[in-house]
């Protein structure tokens, strides 16, 4: 081992020591703990310490603050563009901002309560299952879809209820989803989850609001339909298709899958801290990346991720 790998693999051994506080004396806890977060605190500055003096035996002799001068390479400089996914998800949002929402961003690191608890998935519960994602060694999960926001966004905006008699937000975010990756699967991609309740919220409410997106979005009309689903965070459950017009590359007789959609299970709600005998809600949740895929004509969601420039330039 390398004198820097002894120093990590040293202050890796003091998570054991440490464990050994609790064993000890309650008058000696003090002492031992003392030392131990001094040698801790050592190890951490020789650590730093190597790890800077091997940057710099690395790090290239170029002056870049002077890209023409005699020492450097003559680089060409271009300016760069956004990312695709992020000008849709601006657009995106722009629309839901225009029909009322409040738009909020999502979180790429969450636990089990938000990913599961708040939305009705009791533990053990096989449901669990379908959402085999990733976690850290500390027990978070990088979330598997932007439902994991429900609970936030209802409390967050719980005080609109009372001024205003509704909550009518949308999250767009990253999810995280343990995928066999190809052409229609990645394990990286987006979502956008929308929230509306209020004392009247229907399912006609719902299917106009999302109808009127997806007109918005592809800027046409688009006859819709919807079949039995299940979410255990809403009840009845339903997907939503729309049917693929020619100019989506369809035939006017094929039918898509956008997402899924449903009432929010009254459980949800009283988690949150609303009254479900007074107030009632609908949430939708559909992938951005397939959204901006058809809207294109691209037919490999790994593009996006892949850092291509050739792709990325046709944008």
């Amino acid at each position: 081992m390398s004198q820097l790998e002894d120093l990590k693999h040293e202050l890796k051994s003091l998570a054991l020591e440490y464990a050994k506080i609790k064993t000890l004396p309650l008058k000696d806890r003090g002492s031992f703990g003392a030392k131990l977060n001094e040698r801790k605190t050592k190890l951490l500055q020789q650590i730093n310490k190597l790890e800077r003096e091997n940057e710099k035996k690395f790090l290239p002799k170029i002056d870049l603050t002077a890209p023409f001068a005699e020492n450097s390479p003559r680089y060409e400089f271009k300016k760069g563009t956004k990312h695709p996914l992020t000008t849709e998800l601006d657009i995106i949002s722009e629309i839901y901002h225009n029909m009322g929402f409040n738009v909020i961003e999502s979180r790429q690191l969450d636990d089990e309560f938000h990913m599961f608890e708040s939305l009705n998935f009791p533990k053990d519960h096989p449901a669990r299952d379908g959402y085999d994602t990733f976690r850290t060694e500390e027990g978070f999960i990088p979330p598997a879809h932007t439902s994991t926001m429900q609970y936030r966004a209802i409390v967050r905006f719980k005080s609109d209820l009372e001024k205003y008699g509704q909550i009518a937000v949308v999250v767009p975010g990253r999810v995280f989803r343990n995928e066999d990756v190809d052409a229609t699967h990645e394990h990286t991609f987006y979502q956008c989850e929308g929230i509306f309740i209020s004392k009247t919220a229907n399912l006609g409410q719902l299917l106009a609001t999302w109808k009127t997106f997806f007109e918005a979005y592809y800027g046409q009309a688009l006859n819709i339909k919807t079949q039995p689903g299940f979410f255990p965070f809403t009840e009845p459950s339903l997907e939503f298709q729309i049917e693929k017009p020619k100019s989506l590359g369809g035939k006017g007789d094929g039918w898509l899958e956008m997402g899924g959609c449903g009432m929010i299970h009254p459980n949800v709600l009283k988690t949150a801290g609303v009254d479900p005998e007074i107030y009632k809600g609908f949430a939708w949740g559909c992938g951005i990346d397939r959204l901006v895929m058809l809207k294109y004509g691209i037919n490999d969601v790994r593009y996006f991720e892949s850092g291509k420039l050739d792709f990325l330039k046709e944008f």
